[in-house]
């Protein structure tokens, strides 16, 4: 077994371990993916048949890298065999191949949260409810969490306590919300993210015959991350388990930081009364971070009381201390983090891809994306807008989405209408006043106007029967065809292709979209080309990964040198040379959304465990003395998490020393809010000089004055960085002008022209 050599003796014992429960804890960068990767290898070694293994991840890129180093193991594509996914992907699949017995298509729509949000805001409409009282973020939120808890529609208006709370929040029609959602989703043959995990219990609950086979298929189930999972998932995990007990739980109760998505740490703490004989091993070696990194985290996490007992370690090098950093406002906080950031990567040759800025909130990103946008630094901001998610993507996704399943209501109403063809915004009201009248589908009623009567000319209606004609001769190649040239039928026939490939008011925003398009497609056609003859490469299957991706999974960028910027949330799994915590005062981090009982303010201090172990060889923290909340400049406290940092393990530095002659205050010092007062009306100069800018070019450019002064739209100009571009319009005046320019390799950029270092071609 030359293989489990490199791991250390509690992997190894871990690995070894087949038969019954199994829980491993596994503490931060310590091998956890590797455990797991090793112990179904081990087990395909010893004999299991991969058909018989059931292992549930968080992420399909997690999922997909396990089963490619398995296979590396193992040979002979044996991993390809395991079932192997995340839960919603996985379950996905079951639902599928069991459609029928919970009457609905096999081709099912899963509805992303935009879909779900814009089918809620119809029903809100219909139902002539204030949209202000029933925001569809706020109603999905609470669907989701009865979804997590498996309450049904009827559930949910019979249980006295759940009735009162939305009454006290004056809420009270909720529960009619949630029944119409439930039946519109139903009609339309679509289930939501929640409706993955709700609709498999109903499934195992209610035919003992699919519960049956699937416990005699999975004997042995492996779950990832379990601290995570909510209570839909515990439930699922624990029928498909019940008759072998064949299970391994992998995950760190320290790194529980889900709640707000229904995940239930108890899950994990209670393990041992589900399964009173499992055998636990703690990987407790640290092999991503420095000591001083370990320790200060270490000591934050102890301070908490609800905890598996563990001591994690390292034999990695002392490092540097975790340094302290305050600074008079946010906005000063901004400037400070991206001067460290750029002098530390001229100093000792970094690229930006080593830098990771994490928050606690999303709004706090502004003023760093000012300062780094100064500074000509290349970021990422993650949890923003995904390839998926831009309107020219979700056109054509909804196209395939109508082309699998011609029931899907959110789809139809998205492009019956786009390219344009007519058919105005009355008549798909129409359309779905009467599907609601004959509680019938669009899909339904379009076929069959003399069954379906409705007010709507004749142009119109032969509009609506020719598109539907259209979305027929799709329908019926989506399993003959092969994935790529029915997606480029679809493309060119609807008139997508067309339509954003126009000559008239072609600017560098169209250009994009239509490349967008090539994108989506040319994805397409790797993945038709990555299957082989006797897999499915439909359109469909495509349609089934596409739905079920994450932001770690969808990103396109990830090869790009830039500065990671995200909330802490975001950050789990993740990993950086060089982490800055930014924002660490009280309210703020921890929330004050999360003060109101201990659970809730140990789970924000996992969260902190979780961002500081993020980093492998510094960690930087950064607070401000002040901050801007609503436009009112407040008085801000540093974080308690701060203080209960072991001082043997930080060092405090004040950003406004002069560098050239300055040193880092130690931990018995720091500012001085005499100092603090003094700096808020005389705000000092940034820690780097603007003349350092100068030097990253070797180019001769315009300085800034110049710029402002002989700019023009229309013109030509080369950036050290992105190459050659048009500057299509100019914002602003004075030290503050910008310019908007398109770089065809890059896309539309914005530069402050006092910092830009443009050479103008013209």
């Amino acid at each position: 077994m030359e293989y489990l050599d490199g791991l250390n003796s509690s992997q190894r014992e871990a690995v070894e371990q087949i038969d019954g429960p199994i829980m491993v804890i596994a503490g931060a960068g310590s091998g956890k993916t590797r455990v797991l990767t090793y112990r179904i290898a081990h087990m395909i070694k010893q004999g299991i048949d991969p058909f018989n293994i059931l292992a549930l991840t968080f992420t399909n890129k997690a999922a997909k890298e396990m089963t490619e180093r398995i296979n590396a193991i193992v040979g002979g594509g044996e991993a390809r065999n395991i079932t192997m996914g995340t839960f919603h992907s996985v379950f996905s699949r079951i639902l599928r191949f069991n459609s029928d017995r919970l009457g609905y298509p096999q081709n099912f729509t899963i509805y992303d949260t935009s879909d779900s949000k814009s089918l809620l805001k119809d029903i809100i409409k219909e139902l002539n409810l204030d949209d202000k009282t029933y925001k569809p973020s706020m109603v999905l939120g609470r669907i989701s969490a009865a979804k997590n808890n498996l309450i049904s529609p009827e559930a949910y208006a019979q249980n006295k306590e759940i009735m009162e709370e939305d009454k006290m929040s004056r809420r009270p029609e909720i529960s009619r919300i949630y029944m119409t959602y439930a039946n519109r989703c139903y009609k339309a043959g679509a289930m939501d993210f929640d409706d993955l995990l709700y609709q498999t219990n109903v499934l195992l609950r209610d035919f003992p015959d699919v519960l049956q086979y699937y416990q005699h298929k999975f004997k042995y189930v492996l779950v990832d991350e379990y601290q995570d999972t909510n209570y839909a998932q515990y439930l699922i995990v624990k029928k498909l388990a019940a008759v072998y007990e064949n299970i391994c739980v992998v995950g760190d109760d320290a790194q529980s930081i889900y709640s707000f998505r229904g995940a239930n740490i108890q899950n994990i703490l209670n393990f041992k009364n589900d399964y009173p004989d499992f055998r636990v091993f703690k990987l407790e070696q640290n092999y991503r971070s420095t000591k001083s990194i370990v320790e200060a985290a270490n000591s934050v996490i102890s301070k908490n009381k609800d905890q598996i007992q563990k001591n994690v370690w390292t034999a990695n090098d002392e490092g540097k201390p975790i340094t302290i950093i305050k600074t008079l406002t946010d906005n000063e906080e901004g400037k400070v983090i991206s001067n460290k950031i750029y002098d530390l990567k001229q100093a000792e040759g970094l690229t930006y891809n080593d830098f990771a800025i994490l928050y606690r909130t999303n709004r706090q990103s502004r003023a760093f994306e000012e300062a780094l946008r100064k500074l000509n630094m290349p970021y990422k901001i993650y949890g923003g807008l995904s390839f998926y998610q831009r309107k020219e993507i979700k056109d054509l996704l909804a196209y395939f989405r109508l082309t699998a399943n011609p029931r899907d209501e959110e789809a139809f109403k998205r492009v019956i209408n786009y390219p344009k063809r007519g058919i105005g915004k009355t008549s798909l009201e129409n359309l779905i006043i009467a599907s609601n009248t004959y509680q019938a589908s669009i899909w339904d009623i379009v076929n069959d106007f003399n069954r379906y009567p409705l007010s709507l000319n004749a142009t119109t209606k032969a509009k609506l029967t020719e598109f539907a004609t259209m979305i027929e001769s799709f329908h019926v190649q989506i399993d003959k065809m092969k994935a790529y040239d029915l997606s480029y039928e679809i493309a060119k026939s609807s008139g997508i292709l067309k339509d954003l490939h126009s000559e008239k008011d072609k600017g560098p925003e169209e250009v994009e979209r239509y490349q967008n398009i090539e994108e989506l497609l040319n994805g397409i056609k790797a993945f038709t080309n990555s299957k082989s003859d006797d897999e499915n490469n439909t359109l469909s299957e495509f349609m089934i990964d596409v739905a079920l991706l994450t932001d770690a999974d969808n990103d396109k960028d990830g090869e790009k040198n830039h500065i990671t910027m995200m909330t802490i949330h975001s950050s789990k799994g993740l990993e950086f040379p060089h982490v800055y915590l930014v924002g660490l005062e009280e309210n703020l981090f921890p929330s004050q959304m999360a003060l109101n009982t201990r659970s809730e303010l140990e789970e924000e201090r996992r969260l902190f465990y979780v961002a500081v172990t993020r980093a492998e060889k510094t960690c930087t923290i950064s607070h401000a003395a002040s901050r801007f909340v609503f436009g009112s400049l407040t008085t801000s406290e540093p974080s308690r998490f701060i203080s209960e940092i072991n001082k043997d393990y930080i060092q405090y530095e004040n950003p406004y020393q002069n560098r050239t002659g300055g040193r880092s205050l130690n931990s018995n010092s720091g500012i001085s809010e005499r100092t603090i007062s003094h700096g808020l009306n005389r705000m000092p100069e940034p820690t780097r000089s603007l003349r350092s800018l100068s030097d990253v070019t070797s180019r001769p450019s315009k300085s800034g004055g110049e710029l402002e002064t002989s700019l023009k739209v229309g013109y030509n100009v080369l950036h050290e960085k992105f190459g050659k571009g048009k500057v299509i319009r100019l914002e602003g005046a004075g030290s503050e002008k910008k310019a908007v320019i398109f770089f065809p390799q890059e896309g539309s950029k914005t530069l402050l022209l006092k910092f830009a270092k443009l050479e103008i071609l013209d």
